[in-house]
């Protein structure tokens, strides 16, 4: 399966490599290579960068508090201590380099940094105006959380090609029966 990043956010796309938390649940982190190809898909990084199991487990631990508050703030719910450490643990690492390069833009960094970046993002949101518009996705299995930008703040599927596109073609197929 190959990382998808619709909500919104480098953070919520990093809580996105789980799927199916209620049951069944996918990692789609689950090796450190998984990781490393992670990093250069959010564009984080232009190569992978290496990656080991204590990485890993920094990253997985990263993104469950990032769950974790992003749930928190789209329930009104305060903050966990220990979800807040985590996160600005990461983001208060040096980020990745934005350079401009001989072809364009060039990004570079380790691991560290490219989790740093991803932190940074979620604390942004977190912390700002747009934690008020987290949802999560409406198409059952699904657990995905997305920032709702649309015009009316309506929007119900974490991506309309995907999770949108299965629930209408459901819906449609119980109105034909």
């Amino acid at each position: 399966m190959e990382f998808t990043f619709v909500s919104g956010n480098l953070g919520l796309d990093l809580a996105g490599t789980i799927g199916r938390r209620r049951g069944g649940r996918v990692d789609l982190l689950a090796a450190p290579e998984d990781l490393a190809r992670w990093t250069v898909a959010a564009g984080l990084l232009e190569t992978p960068p290496a990656a080991t199991d204590g990485d890993l487990a920094e990253a997985k631990a990263l993104r469950e508090a990032v769950y974790r508050l992003a749930s928190a703030a789209r329930t009104g719910e305060r903050f966990e201590p220990a979800d807040r450490g985590v996160l600005n643990l990461a983001a208060g690492r040096p980020p990745a380099a934005v350079l401009l390069g001989e072809r364009g833009v060039e990004r570079a960094g380790d691991l560290r940094a490219a989790l740093s970046s991803t932190a940074r993002a979620a604390a942004e949101l977190l912390g700002g105006p747009q934690a008020a518009l987290i949802r999560e996705c409406e198409a059952d299995p699904c657990t995905r959380l997305y920032i709702d930008a649309s015009h009316r703040r309506t929007r119900r599927w974490c991506d309309m090609r995907g999770c949108g596109n299965r629930a209408k073609a459901a819906a449609f197929r119980a109105r034909r029966r």
